[in-house]
């Protein structure tokens, strides 16, 4: 069971939370749908326990107080409002927090302005980030050990990501449920709250370190490997011998760390690439099939349906549908 916790500060942009909230909860209810237990546990947590004022006016109140809230595998920093710098002079707990947070492996999400608070603890220094454009004089100002880009809507420094925007929230989150679930129930979170075409988060973003939510390195290596052979014909005998396990061990280590056999990843990972190639390609269906490993194009569709609930032809009508219109 991971743990996510969202932050909430007084006069915050309720959408900061809200958003990832119900994307999250949408995640659940789909895997519960395809007969999986409950992989997270989402909590809100303010620096008091009381509840905070949004932007928005309503009041927003916690589950638990900061000092009460348990060590995460996730968190949430919400946008402010303009000039973020008073909720920064009032936060010293909540940098400490997020401090501990960090140095235990979380890996924390901050949208906007409340990029902020990452600074200001200090883990962001000699890294990339970005913030709201309105925002980014002074965020380099204030912070000039951070490396900005301005030019990016998303950031990500290991387990560190930035948003830009809401929008850009809603990719890292969806990025995050694929590795907390799969593709499916990512692609299914995706396709109810955007149903316009995106691109994957990879090309999106400014990556600087890969992230897996688990701290087996070797197995890190591994993801890494069949992620660059996902195209190629890949015997796990193989595989298992180039990270100097048995096939019994590195099966066992792999379903540990990832929740997932190392086929079940391989497959997840040419699904994933196949969708991406979908979306963005003009190649048919049958190359794209060759292109990620399946010369068997039945074998394919079956697959892709499998993870995704639709096939790859109604998958590319589905994201393409607002590139094309007639021109009257």
């Amino acid at each position: 069971m991971r743990t996510v916790t969202f932050l909430l500060i007084d006069q915050m942009l309720a959408t900061g939370t809200v958003l990832p909230l119900e994307m999250l909860r949408g995640a659940e209810s789909r895997a519960r749908v395809q007969g999986e237990k409950s992989r997270i546990r989402l909590l809100t947590a303010s620096l008091d326990g009381e509840p905070v004022s949004t932007r928005s006016g309503f009041a927003f109140p916690p589950d638990v107080a900061l000092a009460e809230a348990p060590d995460s595998d996730i968190v949430y920093i919400p946008a402010l409002w303009r000039n973020p710098r008073p909720a920064l002079r009032r936060s010293g707990a909540l940098l400490d927090w997020l401090r501990r947070q960090a140095d235990a492996g979380a890996a924390i999400s901050a949208v906007g302005t409340g990029v902020c608070f990452l600074a200001a603890a200090g883990l962001l220094d000699g890294k990339p980030a970005t913030t709201h454009w309105h925002y980014f004089d002074r965020f380099a100002s204030d912070y000039p050990k951070v490396k900005l880009k301005r030019q990016y809507f998303i950031t990500q420094a290991d387990k560190l990501f930035c948003a830009a925007s809401v929008n850009a929230l809603a990719d890292v989150t969806v990025h995050l449920i694929r590795q907390l679930y799969d593709p499916a129930v990512a692609s299914h979170v995706e396709r109810n709250f955007s149903h316009e075409i995106r691109r994957p988060f990879e090309e999106i973003a400014y990556s600087e370190g890969a992230v897996h939510l688990h701290p087996d390195e070797e197995i890190v290596q591994a993801q890494t490997w069949l992620k660059e052979h996902c195209s190629e014909e890949v015997r796990l005998s193989e595989v298992a011998a180039c990270f100097d396990m048995s096939v019994r061990s590195f099966n066992r280590r792999f379903k540990l760390a990832t929740g997932q056999t190392p086929l079940q990843y391989l497959q997840n990972v040419r699904v994933d690439t196949a969708r991406e190639l979908l979306q963005s390609s003009n190649l048919s269906v049958n190359e794209i099939a060759e292109k990620v490993g399946y010369q068997d194009m039945g074998h394919f569709t079956a697959l892709f349906k499998k993870f995704l609930s639709t096939t790859p032809s109604e998958y590319r009508t589905t994201v393409r549908a607002k590139l094309f219109r007639v021109n009257t």
